[in-house]
């Protein structure tokens, strides 16, 4: 009683230092991977977030001013100069002029198509950095947490052997520490694993607007400029089309008078049978 009235209030025996402490050298080794796992997972998730967030952001530009342009190199000053757009054009450009130097012809199809597919290969790859120790970490972080955990169960396990006796106060220790390196084991893998599927599925949206790009891109080199993507017209027949359904409901939904609508056959204009003359008709016959 009176060593538990010296112990300060407050004070847990079984805390994350205590279990390190318990551990040993090992323990402080797994934590210490562990952390460095999780700062870097943090960091890829916001460096290549502001990444993405970029190239979505050139994206939006591209579609306002780049296709209004007069010609490739007028829109192509007004794209960001490390923008992954201007890479783009800028290879597309390169490979136009080359085209022309080639001393075995090549198709311009074919050298265009091949050199905008390697441009976008590139951009791909840059965006693709740094997933790979995501998934890295995702999958071997709970095993490098159960090394923590078979260690402290096997220190519990010679406590046990010590003492000759399985009391709470020799193995509360040693397994603190196993479910402690457990916990942190997948405290770790769940955020990296999540921010692999979600930033893999952020680089498919964006590498299929790059593609869809590429494509207009080719389409207007190959036609000297008279094939290109009309966005303002588009977004304009598609105004007019909403004010067309709009107009349409409204007219659909007012109540018609009396006396307007269509005649058909066998009504009056106030929508009464019309057999009175018929009978008359077949009575004179």
């Amino acid at each position: 009683m009176a060593a538990a009235a010296a112990a300060p209030a407050g004070d847990n025996p079984y805390g994350l230092v205590q279990a390190l402490e318990e551990g040993g050298v090992i323990s402080i080794t797994v934590f210490c991977i562990l952390v460095i796992m999780s700062v870097g997972t943090f960091y890829i998730l916001f460096t290549k977030f502001f990444e993405q967030q970029k190239i979505i952001k050139q994206g939006n530009s591209v579609r306002a001013s780049f296709w209004n342009s007069p010609n490739l190199r007028d829109a192509s000053g007004k794209l960001d100069a490390k923008s992954a757009y201007r890479a783009i054009v800028d290879d597309a450009l390169v490979a136009q002029d080359q085209h022309g130097k080639l001393t075995n012809p090549i198709d311009q199809h074919d050298w265009m198509a091949n050199s905008l597919q390697r441009s976008q290969g590139g951009i791909g790859a840059r965006l693709g950095e740094g997933l790979a120790f995501l998934a890295t970490v995702g999958s071997t972080s709970p095993f490098i947490g159960l090394f923590g955990t078979v260690v402290g169960i096997y220190r519990a396990l010679i406590k046990i052997g010590s003492s000759g006796q399985a009391s709470i106060s020799a193995v509360a220790g040693p397994v603190g520490e196993a479910l402690i390196m457990t916990a942190l084991g997948l405290v770790v893998a769940v955020p990296a694993v999540l921010a692999y599927n979600w930033l893999i599925r952020r680089n498919k949206s964006i590498m299929e607007d790059l593609a869809a790009f590429t494509n207009d891109l080719h389409g207007y080199i190959m036609s000297e400029g008279k094939v290109k993507p009309q966005m303002v017209t588009a977004a304009a027949n598609a105004g007019s089309s909403k004010v067309t359904a709009n107009a349409q409901t409204r007219s659909a939904a007012a109540p018609t008078p009396a006396g307007t609508q269509p005649l058909t056959t066998g009504q009056t204009s106030t929508g009464q049978q019309a057999g009175g003359i018929g009978t008359t008709t077949t009575d004179r016959r």
